[in-house]
């Protein structure tokens, strides 16, 4: 039993805090939360609010369910408190949510579930026993109650609740008691019965699946319940047995499937949409594929009937008024992570490892999450310019993306009657959700639909002046989804009927009157932009032009997806942009914008990356206005530099955005890039000085920082080697302590900014240069794909240094770079090893057929190289001709073809 009680001074200082904290005037609510944060290092505070939830019933309700609050959102607190505090908030809840009125009782019911996820429920088995004792109580609020923490503690913490304490596993009583709960005759405790058995299916539970059978039973039973919440919970269990277990559904999959396609149709949408969810986890099953392929003609033509607008979405979107004069809430605004500029190397196919990125319906990479405590089907990886929420028609257009994937002409072939009818049909909904289908199937069936683009294309950009601003915006979407057909260089006549059309098209979709159709049209025109690339060029004038009015009509959101364009505009057209007709264009509205945004708004973020890639594309084009955008950016880098370091030495403060940093680092990038040399008086007169604060950057402890301050190392080295040569030995330190052969996730792009650096640094010494030798030994122990361009790239100019430790790493460099696409830094790296081995011949014996390998992988390699691999070959031919023709015999046939065929050996 706790002993602790309040002093009467500081409950009154706290209280009267909540109190104020209920004024909504702005100014006092930062001040409040300011008081609340500094209430955090009282080392009672918990048990205060705990205090001012239980045992004050004269309070406010709403002052109580306050500290209530306050007191879920401080649960990490319980970890650092003394065992009578602790003792004291963890008796209070519980004693709250057993005593109290409904809003104190959910309240406390909040609490429990935050205290048992920060101490786990190995460290807190009372409260467990309590609550499985509630769930057999005469009063039914308290049941309920009780199950509901249950079901919210399954949902955040499945793992922790599945644990041994004092030799027995809590859950082998608790999962019979909620099967039996699953017949209680209230619905919301069937519910919560069903729901709470669910979550332990991720994880494996083996509680669980001792009473699989009784499971499954219970979800057949379940299934004709009633109640909506009880068959969405069931339809959510089959969707988690699927993805985790599915060898337990395939017997009686015949009825599940014919339950789920019912239930897709359900007339409550939360059922329908849970029902939704197990064709898009079916689908996305390759293993599942051949139970999935018979269900194709039935399930495909429910799930484009589920893409139609419903009612409620419709009063949602509000879509058919011209709102482009009317400010944007900032809610509408979502929050933009920006990552920082990476300098990698391209894989000639596919992806790393073979690994494929998982695209949704709407053309964005959906991730796979392994932490079950984030277990959460209601996922917005999909989420897209219409709305901001998961739904059942996001859902559909996702399942049909991934079967197009997956079953390619044959979805086109079940479909294309349902198809034909719905995009030439009278009603706009239908037609809009046919163009939805349209684009969701892009990827996966493009062969089958290719022949149809001809007449599908051209429907497209006559959508575009629908009277409905829905049925434009997902036209732009979908047109956006066939950007790559519409660009292809076939022909003056495909790009005249196509190309250029459609361009027009979705430029006119920028300046619409709609924020919706500027936004989709915007987004549009930025594929585009990346399929043409530079087929843009001859069109450069009408498209800034657009793109510059659409600064002065756009609202603050879409103003931040027009720097999208913009930047991705730059990238796509590279230095023709530093035409001076089209600098006059684009700089003023840019600029205008600089000048009005302070340092420390978040809108000078998406500014600045678009600014980085058009002062690359510009070029020296450039140099009028780069001086105060250097300073700004040096200006920028030393005020964050100053406020981390603040932060470091006071951890009550906030931590600072290290967007600002990062971007201004990669906008400097961008200058060095474009200007080259000419960069090279700003460094030496502007102060702060760069190259020292670069210094500081390169130890920052987020590794986003690092990375752009890698990045902007080896701009620097191309550009203005002399002046960042007497930083060099600190800088070099630094940047071999990122070379980690094997990094943490969050570490890999850093590594790999690090030695792409290495290398642009190790060409800039002169040949044999002794400075650099001390570096040579470390790097070569650090080999991954970017190191091995660096120690190719060294070997060129240090030779003799590298060349005797050539047996030590030849084969894991082939094996790294073989894969990598024909460029100038791959180039350069192998002619590095090719001067190696010619420097120690006896070096590549071992490795011979894996150099061999990498040799006729080059598609197109440069004179100098492909010269250099022919006076190699040809070498080692002469020296030992029955050796040669002995070991080329064991090679696989296509080296062997592919010697003969282009170097005679």
């Amino acid at each position: 039993m706790s002993t602790w009680t309040p002093q009467p001074a500081g409950l009154q200082e706290i209280l009267q805090t909540i109190r104020d904290s209920t004024d909504t005037q702005g100014n006092v609510q930062r001040a409040i939360t300011h008081k609340l944060n500094t209430f955090t290092r009282v080392p009672d505070y918990i048990a205060y609010l705990a205090y001012i939830l239980t045992a004050l019933p004269q309070e406010d309700d709403q002052i109580r369910t306050i500290a209530g609050y306050l007191l879920k959102n401080n649960a990490r607190l319980l970890l650092n408190v003394s065992p009578d505090v602790a003792e004291y908030a963890k008796s209070a809840v519980l004693q709250a949510f057993v005593s109290s009125p409904p809003l104190i009782r959910n309240a406390a019911g909040h609490d429990i579930v935050a205290f048992l996820g920060a101490l786990e429920p190995r460290n807190w088995p009372d409260c467990l026993q309590q609550l499985v004792n509630m769930l057999d109580s005469p009063d039914p609020a308290l049941q309920e109650a009780a199950f509901s923490v249950f079901e919210k503690a399954c949902e955040d913490f499945p793992r922790k609740m599945d644990i041994e304490i004092n030799g027995t596993r809590p859950l082998d009583y608790m999962i019979p008691k909620f099967l039996m709960l699953s017949e209680h005759p209230m619905p919301k405790m069937r519910s919560h019965a069903v729901a709470c058995l669910s979550y332990f299916v991720p994880i494996n539970s083996q509680s669980l699946f001792a009473h699989i059978d009784a499971f499954i039973a219970c979800l057949f039973k379940r299934a004709s319940d009633e109640d909506p919440s009880v068959r969405r919970h069931v339809c959510q269990a089959l969707v988690l047995l699927l993805a985790a277990r599915p060898e337990k559904l395939m017997p009686e999959m015949s009825n599940v499937a014919e339950y789920m396609l019912y239930s897709t149709k359900d007339k409550n949408e939360s059922v329908a949409l849970e029902a939704c969810e197990f064709w898009l986890t079916f689908a996305e099953d390759p293993d599942l594929a051949a139970f999935l392929h018979p269900l194709l003609g039935r399930v495909a033509p429910v799930l484009l009937d589920c893409m139609v607008y419903g009612e409620d979405d419709l009063l949602w979107l509000d879509g058919d008024t011209e709102d482009t004069n009317i400010p944007d809430k900032e809610t509408d605004i979502k929050p933009r992570h920006y990552g920082g500029k990476t300098h990698g190397l391209d894989r000639d196919q596919g992806e790393p490892n073979g690994q494929e990125r998982k695209r949704g319906a709407y053309g964005e990479e959906t991730l796979d999450d392994e932490d079950e405590d984030d277990y959460d089907l209601d996922d917005d990886d999909f989420a897209d310019e219409m709305s901001t929420e998961w739904n059942l028609r996001k859902c559909a257009a996702a399942a049909l993306d991934v079967l197009a994937v997956r079953f390619g002409s044959e979805l086109l072939n079940v479909l294309l009657g349902p198809l034909k009818n719905k995009l030439w049909s009278a009603e706009w909904l239908e037609r809009e959700s046919g163009i939805l289908a349209l684009g969701a199937m892009a990827e996966g069936c493009i062969d089958a639909i290719e022949p149809h683009l001809t007449t599908l294309v051209p429907y497209l950009i006559s959508t575009l002046n629908d009277p409905k601003p829905l049925v434009r915006s997902i036209a732009c979407w979908t047109l956006g989804r066939y950007a790559s057909w519409c660009t292809q260089p076939i022909s003056e006549q495909h790009k005249n009927s196509y190309f250029v059309p459609t361009m027009e098209g979705l430029l006119r979709m920028v300046l619409d009157d709609n924020k919706r159709v500027q936004e989709a049209g915007c987004s549009a025109f930025a594929t585009l932009e990346e399929d043409a690339g530079p087929e843009l060029v001859p069109y450069l004038e009408p498209v800034l032009r657009n793109l510059v009015f659409a600064f002065e009509k756009y609202q603050h959101k879409n103003t931040l997806i027009l720097y999208d364009a913009v930047g991705t505009l730059a990238d796509a057209v590279g230095r023709a942009l530093q035409n001076p007709t089209y600098v006059e264009i684009l700089m003023p509205p840019l600029t205008s914008r600089w000048s009005k945004l302070p340092d420390d708004d978040d809108d000078l973020i998406p500014l600045l990356e678009c600014l980085a890639s058009v002062t690359i594309a510009m070029g020296p084009a450039f140099a009028p206005y780069a001086l105060p955008v250097f300073q700004r950016c040096v200006n920028i880098i030393h005020q964050s530099l100053l406020q981390y370091q603040a932060y470091q030495q006071n951890p009550d403060l906030d931590e600072p955005d290290k967007s600002f940093l990062v971007v201004s680092l990669d906008l400097l990038s961008g200058l060095a890039q474009g200007m080259g040399m000419h960069l090279e008086p700003l460094i030496g007169q502007t102060s702060p000085n760069l190259l020292q604060l670069l210094t500081v950057c390169l130890k920052h402890p987020q590794a986003p920082v690092r990375q752009s301050a890698y990045a902007l190392v080896g701009d620097l080295a191309m550009g203005s080697f002399q002046l960042l040569r007497p930083h060099l030995p600190a800088i070099m330190a630094e940047l071999i302590e990122q070379l980690d052969p094997e990094p943490k996730v969050e570490f890999i792009s850093a590594c790999n900014n690090a030695a792409w650096s290495v290398g642009e640094v190790a060409l800039r010494y002169g040949r044999d240069e002794p400075e650099f030798q001390q570096w040579v030994n470390p790097l070569i122990a650090l080999l991954h794909e970017n190191a091995a361009v660096s120690i190719g790239r060294i070997g060129l100019m240090h030779p003799n240094v590298v060349a005797p430790h050539l047996p030590e790493f030849a084969q894991a460099w082939c094996l790294a770079l073989y894969e990598i696409r024909d460029n100038e830094e791959k180039d350069s790296a192998f002619r590095g090893l090719c001067t190696l081995v010619q420097t120690n011949p006896a070096g590549i014996a071992k490795s011979l057929l894996w150099f061999c390998n990498a040799i006729i992988r080059w598609h197109q390699p440069s004179a100098e190289l492909n010269s250099m691999f022919q006076q190699l070959l040809s070498g080692f031919k002469h020296h030992d001709e029955a050796g040669w023709a002995a070991q080329v015999a064991s090679f696989p046939p296509v080296i062997q073809e592919r010697l003969a065929a282009r170097y005679g050996v």
